[in-house]
């Protein structure tokens, strides 16, 4: 059986019109689809032989709640979505001055290995289809009935190592007849895989691609993020400011601040040294504490930020939202993961 929800409305109406049906079929089903129908039942406006027909084909995804904690300090939600493998992701919903931004997983799971990062624990598991991306913002919306107006692709996984389904949700999100989500509303975080960067930077699309630098130099990179070891630092930036040439979009460089590994003063220097004369952002991120990790929050993050804006950087200090809800990326999947196998199952 396919997956329906994966597919372009286009695909869609092709198929219509393969079953005799007329084109104005495929925006039907694509619009249903995209407003939370859960199965083809509830799609009233087609024929009952219709429906039983793409039941019979097709099957529509549908995430269930496994968990989800509901932040008393700032009212951030995290969800623990249950796929139809049994396996689960993580979607963190944040609200903020300018709209409720979403932030999705792309994998189940992460092979990259970063030292500071929980949804690594456990290695991955498989790629995330489009349609079970784009469910994540689907049914959080529908969920907390907070309308959602940006997303962030930072939650579990790698997107650059599911690019072929994350750029397919991209353009299922996107469209008019969908949730409508424009590309300077969504945020694309990769670790640095240079092939992804790359064909991202070939494609124009008018997002935001937040690169996790965690590191300037190669010998303290490596040792915390392995990706490094297969794509060096300095090609990053010059891949970085390759993708700048080609867009004329301003990259986000996203850094998590560990105790007397990466927040030395000459770290800060080679920063600004490496990203002169491109437009750069830097966010400074206060680290979570991560149970297996011996790697601790900074201490220095105010004079960090201070020496970036003598080179005249924008550097910020990303707020901590929903602290006490297991909010950092990987945790309440991981918490879940030891609960079922205390639990045998």
């Amino acid at each position: 059986m396919t997956d329906i929800k994966s597919m372009t409305r286009q695909e869609i109406t092709e198929a219509m019109q393969s079953m005799g049906e007329p084109a104005f079929r495929g925006k039907q089903v694509f619009t249903w689809l995209h407003k939370g129908a859960r199965s083809f039942e509830e799609m009233s406006n087609l024929s009952k032989s219709l429906r039983q027909k793409l039941a019979a084909d097709y099957f529509v995804t549908s995430p269930q709640v496994a968990r989800k904690q509901v932040s008393a300090q700032d009212g951030t939600v995290k969800y623990l979505w249950e796929l139809g493998d049994g396996n689960c992701v993580e979607t963190v919903l944040m609200r903020y001055h300018h709209g409720n931004t979403v932030c999705v997983s792309s994998q189940v799971g992460c092979r990259m290995g970063c030292a500071f990062c929980a949804s690594t624990v456990g290695g991955k598991v498989r790629d995330l289809r489009p349609s079970e991306i784009l469910d994540q913002v689907l049914f959080t919306q529908l969920d907390s009935g907070l309308p959602i107006s940006n997303i962030v692709l930072m939650g579990i996984g790698e997107p650059m190592d599911n690019l072929d389904n994350v750029l397919r949700f991209l353009e299922l999100v996107n469209h008019p007849d969908g949730l409508n989500i424009g590309m300077r509303h969504i945020s694309l975080s990769t670790c640095g895989v240079l092939p992804g960067i790359r064909r991202l930077g070939d494609l124009g699309l008018q997002l935001t691609l937040s690169v996790s630098l965690h590191a300037p130099d190669s010998e303290t990179r490596s040792k915390i993020m392995p990706v490094n070891r297969a794509y060096d630092v300095e090609d990053l930036f010059q891949e970085c400011r390759r993708y700048f040439e080609k867009t004329g979009r301003r990259i986000s460089f996203e850094y998590a601040m560990i105790d007397g590994v990466n927040d030395h003063d000459w770290q800060a220097d080679l920063i600004a040294k490496k990203v002169k004369g491109m437009p750069a952002h830097v966010n400074l991120i206060p680290l979570n504490d991560v149970r297996e990790s011996p790697l601790k929050p900074s201490r220095r993050i105010a004079a960090f930020q201070k020496r970036l804006e003598s080179h005249g950087l924008t550097a910020t200090v990303r707020r901590s939202l929903g602290g006490d809800i297991d909010a950092s990326c990987g945790q309440l999947r991981r918490r879940a993961m030891e609960e079922r196998k205390g639990e045998g199952l």
